[in-house]
């Protein structure tokens, strides 16, 4: 059976004080769930984060990590320095690191295959922007992000991935991706591991959605047969609205 995970990806958001406050709200309003909950506070925080949640089953995981184990990389982190705080599940591939800072998919190869060696767990992020979906272009695009950061990898692997499906031109857009948009990519993306790999794989990954979920579309969201979860962005950093969702699932 797939787990059904709900992740808080908190981006460059709440200083110490105030991650330190949101968890202890967090804890307090967590729902009963045999749902996995995530949260990925910034890096200065992380320690902290581990700190605070020692006593809770909510997981703090990294938003991002560099693909060499240490040397002269300014302003990196390594596996092992997540690793030596607790930290053991890293995303990779958020759509503002390809369109900020450059994150090709030969960049993040290098990170899924370092986050492995060192027996982390991915969440690993891909999804199309606007002009993609507008031309109908979309299934190609994730497609080729799937294939060219995760098909090379041993099937042995996939038990250390997690996927999480952005449609980037439903976030912060103005524009609204449906419930039924979700599932047909995320099916598409199950079919699209079958075939490179099996159907056992595929229907074991799971694979969460990360478009603007909030309290009131993830009910909807979560009872499509193909979505296990989220990736939740702004409505994480408000204690009631994650809580409200990861009571959906």
């Amino acid at each position: 059976m797939r787990s059904k995970i709900v992740a808080g990806n908190w981006k460059m958001n709440k200083n110490l004080t105030e991650t330190e406050a949101l968890l202890v709200q967090l804890s307090a309003k967590l729902p009963d769930t045999d749902a996995e909950v995530m949260v990925a506070p910034t890096f200065v925080n992380l320690a902290a984060a581990v700190r605070t949640l020692d006593s809770s089953r909510i997981e703090v995981i990294a938003q991002n990590m560099h693909f060499a184990p240490n040397g002269a990389y300014t302003g990196e982190i390594s596996a092992d320095m997540l690793l030596n705080i607790g930290v053991d599940t890293v995303i990779i591939g958020h759509s503002e690191r390809r369109a900020y800072f450059g994150e090709t998919d030969e960049i993040l190869v290098k990170k899924v295959v370092a986050a492995l060696e060192n027996n982390m767990r991915v969440m690993f992020c891909f999804g199309e922007e606007l002009e993609d979906r507008k031309s109908g272009n979309h299934f190609n695009i994730v497609e080729s992000q799937l294939k060219n950061a995760l098909f090379s990898l041993d099937v042995s692997h996939w038990n250390k991935i997690i996927l999480a499906y952005e449609p980037v031109w439903a976030i912060g857009t103005g524009e609204t991706a449906s419930p039924e948009q979700a599932q047909e990519m995320h099916a598409f993306i199950r079919k699209t591991i079958t075939e490179a790999y099996n159907s056992g794989v595929a229907n074991k990954v799971s694979i969460l959605y990360g478009g603007s979920v909030k309290p009131a579309n993830a009910k909807e969201i979560f009872s499509k047969p193909d979505v296990d979860g989220g990736l939740i962005g702004g409505a994480s950093l408000v204690a009631d609205d994650f809580a409200a969702i990861i009571k959906a699932i």
